[in-house]
């Protein structure tokens, strides 16, 4: 898969993986463990240029006397997911173009 469709769906995933509550790496990684497997440094890779591109904020609080960072998603967030929607139906248009052949055989 191209390098950058790839990273562009997994911040997407990310983002959809805090839109209703926030969260923390472990129990981000752990909620998309059924759909996607994702290694803790990529996590954080994404979470850290979500974070620069403002599509989250980010507090610290403790949780069983340790710092724990919790992600919250941002509007320019929730804005992201709803374009990937509206691309991703013109990349399934495009996928049932290039695949049409293959369903005639």
């Amino acid at each position: 898969m191209d390098v950058q469709l790839k990273r562009g769906i997994l911040d997407v995933c990310v983002l959809a993986a805090i839109k209703d509550e926030d969260s923390y790496g472990y129990k981000i990684i752990k909620d998309m463990k059924p759909y996607i497997e994702l290694s803790e440094s990529t996590l954080y890779t994404i979470l850290k240029r979500l974070e620069n591109a403002n599509m989250l904020t980010v507090r610290t609080a403790e949780h069983g006397g340790r710092l724990r960072k919790y992600y919250h998603i941002t509007k320019e967030g929730h804005n992201r997911i709803e374009e990937f929607k509206k691309e991703w139906k013109e990349i399934m248009s495009i996928y049932r173009f290039v695949t049409k052949e293959d369903s005639n055989e």
